[in-house]
């Protein structure tokens, strides 16, 4: 249960900023919108101002109903329900305008989060779970969507009618008002008080949701290996774990904020008893008229109402304060693999020479074990060279450092002469062709998953990419050919289907550049016969790395390298390997003796 301390921890970081001026960080969202801020605002001020001319045709109709002249009565009443039309026509209209600028504005923050986070380099998600990072981008979003298209608004208008009934209550009667401004101290203290601990529960609650949606997502991501492996049992109390720490969080926050709504309307509408009984005597006394204590009651409702709106609003803005200063989180993050400030540009069209000189390399996760020692290595343009050794020896790592997914911690890796860490990311990895040990097919047709090696393909392009991969045979038989879906992480299709649609993906690519990670793992004899003859000639002209176990994939390689431990501990072509001994005329040996036996 290691994975659930992981909110608390993140909320005991965090919990120093939690401020409402974090939500001033939204400001650079904003400021594009000035104009609709500008007239939403304009709409706001009308409302209010209308809502507190109201009292004053109400008090005139009061003070007015006994006098004999119909008219003016009739002119008093009209000139309410005017106010009445006018205070609807705006409100309508702020609503409009308030509502869109938090649907645009929350729409830009979930688009520059994920710019932010889908440039970001593996390592970045060595530290923080997909499942977090999906819950910041709509639970969090939708939080402060809430609050900009309709929280913001409403305390506002309510800050509005508390300082302009304040003043309205003075002009009506001094006395009262004073009896009013007493009661304050008494609402303010429970709100600072109660509200700093809603604060606090608020966070918590968003860390824990942030946590189960995180683990919820790892859970449903490898859904069929928790089945495999009947941990379902297992994930089911994890996640209810988790669910019902969130769901108790959740009851505490409820719980203050309603004491806290409880105590500030009792103070407040107990004063406007207090002040109206006050009121009904001097109108007893002849000190003031009905209409004018009416006058006053209504600002009073209008004065306390804004308060206990103010109160709970003040809540919302809190949990948006978190919700923010988790987003900006994400915005802020830093990333260990940048672009240049001022790259330099790769000659056309690139040769493919790669180098590694002297380069070493930790993984952040596993700082103590090296995946790379002192390699030093070149892979000349055109030649195709194939790394075998045990598992974990570095071969993948070496692709992932040609990727520049990370940078090494000694030496360079170049491309052409160019040190990668010299060129601009998304320049140097469009001359790399890809296909992954564990290839990634999208929920989309067999066509848009091969074209996403090059989105303006044609569909010509794609058939005959499909062709040279030994795929076009089962796409063309899927029942809407390619066009066909193939589900979720291409759940409709086998193994081996899947690893051909990314090499046809590769293949549609035709970079300088061509890595091969396992790519024939998951076929069957034919398959991969098909496949290779493929990528032989896919390799022609082209620089090719290939990591392979199957040995059988890589004889044909212009020169092989056999690492162990990180290390590069032999070179050679498969003959001269296998002549020397050692490691690679183990496996060798191993693994060509095993097929033998097996015929």
């Amino acid at each position: 249960m290691a994975r659930s301390q992981v909110a608390p921890n993140a909320k005991e970081e965090r919990e120093s900023s939690k401020k409402i001026s974090v939500l001033g960080a939204l400001w650079p969202f904003m400021k594009p919108y000035r104009l609709l801020m500008l007239a939403a605002t304009c709409a706001l001020v009308l409302t209010a101002s209308l809502s507190l001319t109201l009292p004053l045709a109400v008090r005139r109709v009061v003070d007015n109903f006994r006098v004999s002249d119909t008219e003016r009565l009739n002119q008093y009443f009209l000139a309410a329900l005017g106010i009445a039309a006018l205070l609807a026509l705006g409100t309508g209209l702020r609503y409009a305008l308030v509502t869109r600028l938090g649907e645009r504005v929350v729409a830009d923050i979930r688009m520059a989060v994920f710019d932010r986070v889908i440039g970001m380099s593996p390592e970045f998600f060595e530290k923080i779970m997909t499942g977090e990072v999906l819950s910041r981008i709509t639970t969090d979003t939708t939080l402060i969507q809430s609050v900009l298209g309709s929280s913001v608004s409403i305390a506002l208008r309510n800050l509005l009618l508390f300082s302009g009934g304040l003043i309205l209550m003075l002009l009506t009667s001094a006395k009262l008002a004073g009896l009013v401004l007493l009661i304050v101290p008494a609402v303010i203290v429970p709100i600072l008080v109660l509200g700093r601990r809603l604060r606090v529960i608020s966070r918590e609650n968003q860390d824990w949701i942030a946590a189960s949606s995180g683990n919820a997502g790892e859970a449903l991501t490898a859904v069929q290996t928790v089945q495999a492996f009947t941990h379902e049992r297992a994930s089911k109390a994890q996640f209810a774990e988790m669910t019902e720490t969130s769901y108790d969080v959740s009851q505490r926050r409820i719980k203050t904020r309603a004491y806290l709504t409880v105590i500030v309307i009792f103070l407040v509408f107990s004063g406007i008893v207090g002040v109206l009984w006050m009121g009904a005597i001097d109108v007893r006394a002849g000190l003031m008229s009905e209409g004018t204590l009416i006058q006053f009651v209504i600002y009073s409702v209008l004065v306390a109402g804004s308060v206990a709106a103010l109160s709970e609003i003040f809540s919302e803005l809190q949990r948006a304060a978190g919700a923010t200063e988790r987003l900006i989180e994400l915005l802020n993050a830093t990333d260990n693999v940048t672009d240049p400030a001022s790259p330099k540009v790769l000659a056309s069209p690139v040769r493919g020479e790669i180098t590694f000189d002297d380069v070493s390399f930790r993984y952040p996760a596993r700082p103590e074990t090296p995946a790379l020692q002192d390699v030093s290595l070149t892979v000349a343009p055109g030649e195709t060279v194939a790394f075998v050794g045990p598992s974990g020896a570095g071969k993948t790592t070496i692709i992932q450092m040609i990727q520049r997914f990370y940078d090494p911690s000694k030496g360079a890796v170049t491309l052409d002469g160019i040190a990668l860490t010299d060129l601009q990311r998304d320049e140097f990895r469009r001359a790399i062709s890809l296909v992954p040990q564990d290839p990634v097919i999208f929920a989309a047709s067999a066509s848009e998953n091969i074209r996403f090696g090059r989105p303006d393909a044609t569909d010509a392009e794609v058939e005959a990419a499909a062709k040279a991969a030994a795929a076009h045979d089962f796409i063309s038989a899927l029942p809407d050919g390619y066009e066909s879906y193939v589900g979720e992480r291409g759940v409709m299709l086998s193994g081996g289907q899947k690893q051909r649609i990314a090499i046809a993906r590769a293949i549609l690519r035709d970079a300088p550049v061509l890595l091969l990670d396992e790519a024939t793992s998951a076929l069957d004899a034919e398959s991969e016969r098909l496949v290779q003859a493929a990528v032989d000639e896919l390799s022609q002209g082209r620089t090719t790395l290939i990591v392979a176990h199957r040995l059988a994939t890589v004889k044909k390689a212009d020169r092989i390298v056999v690492m162990e431990e990180g290390r590069i501990v032999a070179t050679g072509t498969h003959d001269q390997l296998v002549a020397e001994g050692g490691l690679y005329a183990r496996l060798a040996r191993l693994q060509f003796t095993e097929g033998l036996a097996a015929e």
